[in-house]
């Protein structure tokens, strides 16, 4: 009696570490997390000042959603990175006191504008990486959010001028 043997050895790839998969590691994962936390604190704080000192109720609400909008993200990655087993940070981004120094409503918007793209860009290049399925929900769900919040805030520009 003839025994077939496989022609190749058992596969144990999904048993493999993330970084040698190709993957983010933990460390890699948590400062991506720390400094996209800082960046959506400090996007929240923005709205939240540009809506108080807001004339056009247009641009009052979309401020309001906007904030709603960061500080939802900023639960998510508290919740992510205290999964992870670390403290969140609990800075503020530069982008605050640089956006507040802007006294136009329409150029901080702009400038609020370019933000949310230096997220998504962050967030493209970070998601591919992550293996964590349930991170991975979630930075999908906050990229597509943040595109959505640009062209609204484009929108808004665009209107305007």
């Amino acid at each position: 009696m003839t025994v077939n043997e496989p022609s190749s050895p058992v596969c144990y790839a999904s048993e493999a570490d993330d970084i040698y998969m190709g993957f983010a590691g933990r460390e890699e994962i948590l400062a991506a997390l720390h400094e996209l936390l800082e960046a959506e604190r400090a996007g929240a704080r923005v709205a939240l000042a540009s809506t108080k000192s807001a004339n056009d109720p247009d641009y009052a609400e979309l401020m309001r959603s906007v904030r709603a909008d960061e500080a939802r993200w900023c639960a998510m990655l508290s919740r992510q990175i205290r999964r992870l087993g670390a403290a969140p940070s609990r800075k503020t981004g530069a982008f605050y006191k640089k956006a507040l120094a802007i006294p136009d409503p329409l150029e901080r918007l702009a400038f609020l504008n370019r933000g949310q793209a230096w997220v998504v860009r962050k967030l493209e290049s970070l998601t591919p990486r992550v293996r964590d399925e349930a991170l991975h929900a979630d930075l999908r769900e906050m990229l597509e959010s943040h595109r959505v919040n640009i062209d609204r805030a484009a929108a808004h520009l665009e209107a305007e001028h």
